[in-house]
């Protein structure tokens, strides 16, 4: 992890606010993560949780048979989904500090990992894509978004890196298989 990937304690506490407020005047998360291919009893990586917006309905998605794994590399992270965890019962849901981008998780365990609004910022795309290579199940699927930078950049970066292969594109998202 390079050093320019985990923000401030203060930006995060102001994305963490800006969020809220997007997700109160703009409800579209619930129909956004429908087509993401979350079923229950799937287990699930929320890679870059942040806040844990999306971690609330990949559990509820996911179910009681199902896990997820709400991995950042920020404490507050690890904090606000606790909080969320406590606050909507979310059995099913563990928060996971990353270390670099190193998660801890095991290989292979992964039927969806997901990275949202988050890969624009990561500062080594080819070692954060291992990673999450590293913990999808050979079947599995990672869903990922362009953030805050163009889409032929997002699928430029991901080619470059190897190790994924896109098989659905959307004007929201990509998705792709382990290669």
């Amino acid at each position: 992890m390079k050093k320019g990937d985990r923000m401030s304690n203060t930006s995060f506490r102001l994305m963490a606010a800006i969020m809220d407020v997007q997700d109160i005047l703009f409800s579209h998360l619930e129909k956004r993560v429908s087509q993401f291919g979350i079923r229950s009893g799937m287990t699930v990586v929320d890679y870059g949780c942040g806040p844990g917006r999306y971690t609330v309905f990949y559990s509820r998605l996911a179910g009681a048979r199902g896990k997820v794994y709400a991995v950042d590399i920020h404490e507050m992270a690890i904090r606000s989904v606790n909080q969320k965890k406590e606050k909507y019962g979310l059995l099913n849901v563990e928060p996971v500090l990353a270390h670099g981008y190193a998660s801890g998780l095991p290989a292979g365990m992964a039927d969806v990992v997901t990275a949202i609004d988050i890969f624009f910022a990561v500062q080594d795309q080819k070692a954060f894509l291992a990673e999450l290579r590293r913990i999808a199940r050979p079947d599995g699927i990672l869903v990922i978004d362009d953030g805050h930078q163009a889409r032929r950049a997002t699928k430029a970066q991901i080619a470059a890196a190897t190790g994924w292969t896109l098989f659905e594109e959307s004007r929201d998202h990509l998705k792709y298989k382990p290669a």
